[in-house]
């Protein structure tokens, strides 16, 4: 585990990124972060998931030129939602905002949210991002429409787009879940299963300009299938305490 590094002032937000055969993209995502958080309080966490390629030396040659940047490496793939918990854990401040390591998901939409959670009542955990004019496939497209139709009617969670990169939420709140692989889509869910609200914004989002797709709509059902399920045992074996007070 990645520790964090002690400050006397700690950002207001951190900014997780999971990155995995990247390069290229990856530098020009961060420098668009830079300039999206330019003036606030923030950190920027890019984790290299085991890549193959120059991703990480690109990362880490990128650290003089932006001071907020911090680089995690991963030594084996785990994939994203491991990659985003690792991040998660070594941030430092109470706010994470997360977004796709391939800049599909436009970094000036992400104060946006950021603000909104910041602004909201304790209640609300997390503020998810809704992508409008999505520039994708049709195939993925169509594919992603069912899948949030199956999975919002099977969990009764209030989220039309569970896969979008772009999300702010409460640290504390993230690392209370339970974690299993795939986990950031299911963020909506689990969240609502802890007690908490989620509100929802739209966001803007972009083709590709480099690399491919680490996902196939083949390979997401083989992981939804089990995924769905799992997280329906998880709701029906909740116990609340209701209020609780140091006495």
């Amino acid at each position: 585990m990645a520790r964090r590094p002690a400050s006397s002032a700690l950002p207001d937000i951190s900014v997780v990124v999971p990155v995995h055969d990247e390069a290229g993209a990856a530098p020009a995502l961060a420098r668009e972060i830079a300039e999206a958080f330019a003036g606030r309080s923030y950190e920027m966490i890019f984790i290299d998931d085991a890549s193959k390629d120059a991703t990480l030396a690109e990362l880490q040659a990128l650290k003089a030129e932006l001071p907020t940047l911090r680089v995690l490496a991963h030594t084996k793939n785990a994939g994203q939602s491991r990659a985003v918990r690792t991040g998660v854990r070594a941030a430092r401040a109470p706010i994470v905002v997360t977004l796709d390591g391939d800049g599909q998901n436009p970094p000036a939409d992400a104060p946006r949210l950021a603000d909104a959670l910041i602004a909201a009542p304790d209640d609300v955990a997390l503020v998810g991002g809704r992508r409008v004019k999505r520039q994708d496939t049709g195939a993925k497209r169509q594919a992603s429409l069912w899948a949030n139709r199956i999975r919002r009617r099977l969990l009764n969670d209030d989220a039309d787009d569970t896969g979008c990169g772009l999300k702010a939420f409460r640290r504390d709140v993230f690392l209370a879940l339970p974690y299993f692989d795939h986990i950031h889509r299911y963020l909506p869910a689990l969240t609502i299963r802890e007690g908490y609200r989620n509100l929802y914004l739209d966001v803007s989002h972009r083709g590709r300009d480099s690399g491919v797709s680490k996902y196939t709509n083949l390979g997401r059902l083989k992981a939804s299938v089990s995924d769905l399920l799992g997280v329906m045992w998880l709701k029906t074996r909740l116990r609340q305490p209701g209020p609780v007070s140091e006495v």
